[in-house]
């Protein structure tokens, strides 16, 4: 009865929830290490919004090498029992809305069609926000309190790393041995998959450098870009080929080697480069260790300097060896595992993911978290989008854990 009581007005603050997600997304978070402003005035406003239902706000705030303020909010809602809480931590940085000939629409300026807001970051990571948010104002509103404590933890920086995030918390004393974590920021269309595992991850800058020169007169120069190019292919198909092996607990079952972000080199057609900036990012099974990756790279930039008579210089932006999994006999899974299956009849599936996320920060602390949410694959797309019913519909399963 009483979890009815709390789902019902859950349902009637649709509509409230749907102006929260769309005011949210209208204040640009992109992060600065993508060329934004970051999230300061979202969180001012965040902050604003914990303050109308939490017990107690804390606002912790560091200064990026840019010197634009980071921030973190963390708002604890008392629970039955204060020994322990269960955290959902949701990032409130974005990446940018890239092309802008691919929206349909402003991608910060939200809109609501059939039963989606689209926008950038209204899924990754606003969800998570919405979700959490509306679950613990959904319990209090109704008279309730949870039988712990519940934490809703909105980080900066999880776009690039979260050196100014999650990390920066970790050694502020917030986070306890025996807490329940729980981040939305991942997951497929029914909610049957449940996180518990990720790949180590590497992004790396590699500078190839020749001589600019006329195009018209190749032989007195030597053109980065091509070396590069060559280079670049000659990673691909080496690390595919020694870091074959497959785990099929991890989605996709292999590691990922791809070549993404390319640098402007010259503006004119008829100049060959003399300098050529392009960018790697790896997602690696956890059996192999991220630095023989990036050494056996190197050993390749060598190979090639000699053989296109070139520079190759290979800059690790950020790299991160995979935290040890979250054991799928934990709590938390088996609590979230017994939550989907009464409230939506499924067995949840737990696995493994390419993609990184701050549940990474607290395995590493010995602390259990699982990743989870309802959520089509659209984040980091042209025409993101989240479905109301999936906010509603997971912030269900976050009432079923914090009051049972």
């Amino acid at each position: 009865m009483k979890m009815n009581e709390i789902f019902e007005k859950l349902e009637e603050m649709q509509q409230e929830l749907i102006n929260f997600t769309i005011e949210m997304n209208r204040i640009k978070a992109v992060n600065p290490a993508f060329g934004g402003e970051g999230e300061e005035k979202r969180a001012e406003w965040l902050e604003g919004k914990l303050k109308e239902i939490c017990d107690e706000v804390h606002r912790y705030d560091t200064v990026d090498e840019n010197g634009l303020k980071r921030p973190n909010l963390i708002g604890i809602i008392y629970g039955e029992n204060r020994e322990r809480t269960i955290w959902f931590i949701g990032h409130m940085d974005t990446v940018p809305e890239g092309d802008l000939e691919l929206w349909n629409h402003d991608p910060y300026d939200p809109i609501l069609k059939d039963g989606k807001i689209y926008g950038r970051g209204t899924l990754d990571d606003g969800q998570a926000i919405v979700s959490s948010y509306f679950a613990a104002k959904a319990i209090l509103s109704s008279g309730y309190r949870p039988k712990y404590n519940i934490g809703l933890a909105y980080v900066a920086d999880e776009e690039a790393g979260s050196r100014y995030g999650a990390a920066f918390l970790m050694d502020k004393g917030i986070f306890k041995q025996n807490d329940l974590v729980v981040v939305p920021d991942s997951g497929n269309e029914d909610g049957s998959f449940i996180e518990i595992a990720e790949k180590s991850a590497a992004w790396l800058k590699i500078t190839t450098i020749g001589k600019q020169t006329h195009a018209s007169i190749p032989h007195t120069g030597i053109n980065a870009h091509k070396a590069g190019m060559k280079f670049a292919l000659a990673v691909d198909e080496f690390l595919h080929r020694k870091y074959d092996a497959r785990d099929e607990t991890f989605e996709p079952p292999e590691s990922t080697f791809e070549i993404t972000k390319k640098e402007k080199n010259v503006d004119n057609i008829n100049t060959i480069p003399g300098t050529d900036i392009i960018y790697f990012d790896f997602r690696v099974l956890p059996q192999y260790n991220i630095d023989d990756v990036i050494s056996d790279v190197k050993e390749i930039a060598n190979e090639y300097e000699d053989k296109e008579r070139v520079k190759i210089n290979v800059d690790i932006v950020q790299k991160s060896q995979a935290a040890p999994p979250t054991d799928v006999n934990s709590e938390i899974v088996q609590k979230l595992i017994k939550a989907i299956k009464e409230l939506r009849g499924i067995e949840a599936r737990p696995g493994g993911v390419g993609g990184g996320t701050v549940a990474a920060f607290f395995r590493r602390m010995g602390v259990p978290a699982v990743v989870w949410m309802t959520a089509d694959e659209v984040e980091h797309q042209p025409n993101e989008f989240c479905r109301i019913k999936n906010c509603i519909e997971d912030a269900k399963v976050f009432i079923y854990l914090a009051m049972n």
